[in-house]
């Protein structure tokens, strides 16, 4: 029994987005456009019936996931691994505020994969930790699993089950608020990237 597609979900706008602010694994709320966003993207996630569909417990992720579950009818399970990086010191901090107490940490924690914020986690952690939800996936479940987590972690996953050389990993661009990532399985280990950063189109 093992998967043939992920699809990784990212969570709709929040306070902190809005400001400019890091979360990490601070509990921020959407806002009313992130509750827009997702109610427009829950359709086309449901689209590709996902067999199976867990959420990251932060309330971000937990409160966009339940706009796919309104209009599938399926349940979503909670899973604290999938929470965004834990950015230790500078959660809730502004990047002009980081930059100013960390001057240059910031562009290296961009550039590398295995370097961590102080009292935080690194992409290679983030990414281990998303990838103990896949494996136990694989053992459960057979077609399409649907994870609906944080921008940080979906890149970092992404980097993972494709098989990227960690000094790749920083050429993966950001995921939008509410886009999504589809993977369909490669080899027992590795997957194909089908679609990055997808999403619904705005609004006028």
């Amino acid at each position: 029994m093992s998967l043939d597609r992920l699809v990784l979900w990212r969570h709709g706008e929040t306070d902190y987005n809005a400001a400019g602010r890091l979360q990490g694994h601070l509990d921020s709320a959407l806002t009313e456009t992130g509750r827009q966003q997702a109610r427009r993207a829950a359709p086309q996630i449901a689209r590709f019936a996902p067999d199976t569909a867990i959420s990251s417990d932060l309330n971000r992720a937990r409160t966009t996931a339940e706009a796919f579950a309104e209009v599938s009818g399926a349940s979503v399970r909670l899973d604290k691994r999938l929470r965004e990086t834990h950015l230790g010191e500078w959660q809730g901090l502004s990047g002009a505020e980081v930059e100013h107490g960390w001057p240059g940490a910031m562009a290296t924690w961009r550039s590398s994969p295995t370097w961590a914020p102080p009292g935080g986690e690194s992409r290679i952690e983030v990414a281990e930790r998303a990838a103990e939800v896949v494996e136990e996936l694989d053992h459960q479940h057979q077609g399409t699993a649907l994870l609906c987590a944080h921008g940080g972690l979906i890149t970092a996953l992404t980097a993972k089950l494709v098989g990227l050389p960690l000094d790749l990993w920083p050429g993966l661009g950001g995921i939008g608020n509410c886009h999504w990532v589809v993977l369909k399985r490669r080899t027992d280990t590795h997957w194909r990237l089908l679609a990055y950063n997808a999403g619904v189109p705005a609004e006028d």
